[in-house]
């Protein structure tokens, strides 16, 4: 078969520790780059780059964040969108207060207040774990949106409470075509994507690892618990952080608390399940499968000249169904279906 290796032989360490050591690979990656940065921005229409691009990229920076503390170091988190929120408002505010401050920066600060909240909020994880622990975080939700909506220099004192988003300007560029906010957008996604891989790679993330898998052992050979779980919440929190003001800047075009609800945790939550908790692709699979099955439910629902509110109900048995589903047949999600894939091309025709 095509994706088998043979022959490619690893001569260093550094060959053969590389993100993508198989050629198939690389070649597959480089091709899909250069598809999303120099053919998808001119020949997507407006509509599909604004309502399916953007929020998949969006929603699945907010996924990797959520997996890397949920799937690689096990403490489970229901306070994603709170998480969002800070970054977003935080960004609004620093762009708004500190005049001439660049707006990669502001994205950067965003994300280093929500890792600050984000390891307040973490402490409990040093004493509780499990239920327990998404109880805690789920604290987060309710704590951070109500902060946002009662105190008004958060909002700088807007009477509604929701307010338009700064344009986005880098380097004197305009970003406010659909076009180039998904290349903005695609752009980040992209580096920071990179860097979670590399990160679970590293010492960190095998840190985070042996947590998930048995915390005391870990304890036992020398892991630093505090250390690793609060720098587990940080990561995460800074990576939901950048993509809540991606959602209010690039998607949304305003900054609101009632846009971070719960509901939008637990769609995290659902990527991270479908995708594949502790897989960099699963929070890429898990976020396409969650933006475009709505999509293709309305399609059927609309084909059979079905109510609307048939395709509101359908939509929530169907996730319910696949969590379900997942948890019990394949608790690694898409990811692991993905690898298996891969698998069996490597030895075809010969039996798996």
């Amino acid at each position: 078969m095509f994706y088998r290796e043979a022959g490619q032989f690893k001569t260093t360490y550094a060959a053969d520790s590389q993100i993508f050591p198989i050629k198939q690979d690389r070649i597959g990656i480089a091709l899909l780059f250069a598809c999303a940065f120099f053919v998808v921005p001119f020949v997507a229409p407006a509509y599909v780059i604004s309502a399916i691009l953007i929020p998949f990229l969006i929603f699945s920076l907010a996924a990797l964040g959520l997996n890397i503390l949920t799937g690689y170091a096990g403490q489970l988190s229901l306070g994603s969108a709170a998480f969002m929120a800070v970054g977003a408002f935080a960004s609004y505010n620093f762009v708004l207060r500190i005049p001439g401050i660049p707006l990669l920066l502001a994205f950067a600060l965003g994300g280093i207040c929500a890792s600050l909240v984000g390891m307040a909020f973490g402490l409990p994880s040093l004493r509780i774990r499990g239920f327990y622990l998404a109880a805690a975080t789920l604290a987060t939700q309710f704590f951070v949106v109500w902060c946002l909506t009662k105190i008004s220099w958060f909002t700088n004192s807007s009477s509604s409470g929701v307010i338009t988003a700064q344009e986005m300007t880098i380097l004197e560029f305009h970003f406010h075509t659909p076009a180039s906010k998904y290349v903005l957008t695609l752009s980040i996604v992209a580096v920071l994507a990179l860097l979670a891989k590399n990160m679970v790679r590293s010492n960190i993330g095998r840190s985070w690892m042996a947590v998930r898998d048995m915390d005391v052992a870990a304890e036992v050979i020398g892991i630093r618990l505090m250390r690793t779980k609060m720098l587990a919440f940080a990561v995460s929190s800074f990576y939901c952080g950048i993509a809540g003001a991606l959602y209010a800047y690039a998607y949304l075009g305003t900054v609101e608390p009632e846009a971070y609800n719960l509901d939008l945790s637990f769609r995290i939550l659902f990527m991270v399940i479908i995708g594949g908790a502790g897989s960099i692709l699963g929070a890429f699979l898990g976020a396409a499968f969650i933006i475009l099955l709505p999509i293709l439910i309305d399609f059927i629902t609309h084909a059979l000249a079905l109510p609307t509110s048939v395709s509101s109900n359908l939509e929530l048995m169907v996730f319910g169904g696949l969590i379900i589903f997942f948890l019990i047949v394949e608790p690694h999600g898409l990811a692991r279906l993905w690898q298996i894939t891969k698998e069996k091309c490597r030895l075809w025709p010969f039996p798996y």
